[in-house]
């Protein structure tokens, strides 16, 4: 079982040398990867803290970007902080 954490503790790691990140209800810290970003640092500096699935999407990551990720993996995004989606009506 994976291990929850919630958003306000995503929220304190906001800095590059502490970067947590959400993508898809998943957290990830990818400070030791920050320096290796083909994107540049700041582009991970910008979304740090915070839930990047909308960054993360919209550039376009490949597959590979998305089966690196799993190394970086620390936990799920507590269900009380998941967001509802609207229904469709």
């Amino acid at each position: 079982m994976s291990k929850e954490i919630r958003l306000a503790t995503v929220n304190e790691h906001n800095k590059a040398t502490d970067l947590w990140v959400v993508i898809d209800n998943k957290v990830y810290d990818v400070t030791k990867f920050r320096l290796e970003h083909p994107g540049g640092e700041e582009s991970l500096v910008d979304e740090a803290g915070r839930d990047a699935t909308k960054a993360f999407n919209d550039v376009g990551h490949s597959s590979e970007a998305r089966e690196m990720l799993k190394k970086y993996y620390i936990g799920d995004l507590a269900a009380a902080d998941i967001k509802k989606k609207s229904p469709i009506r």
